[in-house]
């Protein structure tokens, strides 16, 4: 199957009749779709499949408080004027990759929408680091996509073997690549069928852009040396960009992360610790610390060498963190619906005094 098969301009950029956003066009009035291409602090460029232009996002959307969520961001579906370039509604999405933004103060960053598989992308050198591919697929697990991580720079040496049995627990794809060998990413195949959106995430570094060119088949996006001592780059990719491939299928490149905080909306269960999860489930008293109480099968897992201890304590690192994030996500929500009713406060007791006009 290729383009050629899809007769919808937006085909090759993801469109499908079974997506959320088709079936709340059916409701609509009047109007024209398009995707978000790229998002600026000045605004966003959205594509209509055959050209790619500037437009007005509703006035709601710079409004203080306004949670992330609710704005678009790159690769959700929007609703335009049938005769302005003006945003009229963001469409339903079938997934949303997000984390905890930077900071101290708790607020959420919004990576990319509408994604079907996320390809993590990690070099086989000093970038290599499974406790933070765990966080990745944490993250990945809550947005509703597929994760598969790439192993980039297996042409530079490197134990691959090692790699890949420090990432057997995790239970997802891991596909090994040299990122400039057009024959080599033959092998993501797979997950770069007509229609589907892939977005590539990882450090600065780590072979993002290197990979964009080649499934590009051109250079696009610029590539820059890494520093020898901890295989850090610099950010080559300065925004996020929705690119067809020749294939059909499209891919959203982003700036390099270095800091990926949870958003306390993650499931443990659900993000590559499922075997945790399943042995403290196993543990003789149901309010297990898995500390000294007898009976407790994390323990007993530690101690025969069937649980890895770092993979524990990064368990038990991120369910803190899990923690706090859940609860200041919950208090934001509740300061949000205060500030809501507060806003509709004056306005309900004019109508008391004065009654309805």
């Amino acid at each position: 199957m290729t383009a050629a098969d899809f007769p919808h301009p937006l085909a090759t950029l993801g469109w499908r009749s079974g997506l959320p956003a088709a079936r709340r066009i059916a409701e609509l009035d009047a109007g024209r779709l398009a995707r978000v291409a790229e998002q600026h602090r000045s605004g966003y460029r959205v594509t209509d499949g055959l050209r790619e232009f500037a437009v007005q996002s509703p006035a709601a959307w710079t409004r203080r408080g306004i949670a992330p969520d609710e704005r678009a961001a790159v690769g959700d579906w929007v609703w335009l004027d049938a005769d302005d370039d003006q945003i009229v509604e963001l469409l339903p999405r079938q997934s949303l990759l997000r984390r905890g933004a930077a900071g101290e103060h708790y607020k959420q960053q919004l990576i990319a929408a509408n994604v079907d598989t996320v390809l993590v992308v990690t070099g086989l050198d000093h970038d290599f680091n499974p406790r933070r591919l765990e966080r990745y697929l944490l993250l990945i697990a809550a947005s509703g996509a597929q994760p598969v991580v790439v192993i980039t720079k297996v042409d530079r040496g490197g134990d691959l073997d090692a790699a890949r049995a420090a990432l057997a627990a995790l239970d997802v794809p891991v596909i090994a690549i040299n990122a400039r060998d057009p024959a080599s990413i033959d092998a993501l195949a797979p997950w770069l069928q007509p229609g589907h959106t892939l977005v590539l995430v990882g450090s600065s570094g780590a072979g993002k852009s290197t990979l964009t060119n080649t499934l590009l088949g051109r250079d696009r996006m610029k590539t820059q040396a890494v520093r020898s001592t901890d295989s850090r780059g610099r950010h080559t990719t300065t925004h996020r960009a929705l690119l067809p491939l020749p294939g059909a299928a499209c891919l959203i490149d982003t700036p390099g992360m270095r800091e990926l905080k949870l958003t306390g909306e993650e499931d443990l269960a659900e993000g590559g610790f499922e075997d945790i999860e399943a042995l403290a489930g196993g543990c003789r008293f149901r309010d297990c610390r898995h500390g000294a109480e007898p009976g407790c099968a994390v323990q007993q897992a530690l101690s025969d060498g069937t649980l890895d201890a770092a993979r524990w304590a990064q368990y038990c690192k991120l369910l803190g963190e899990l923690e706090q994030a859940g609860g200041s996500l919950a208090a934001q929500r509740e300061r949000r619906v205060a500030d809501k009713t507060q806003q509709r406060a004056p306005g309900k007791r004019l109508i008391e005094k004065y009654g309805r006009r």
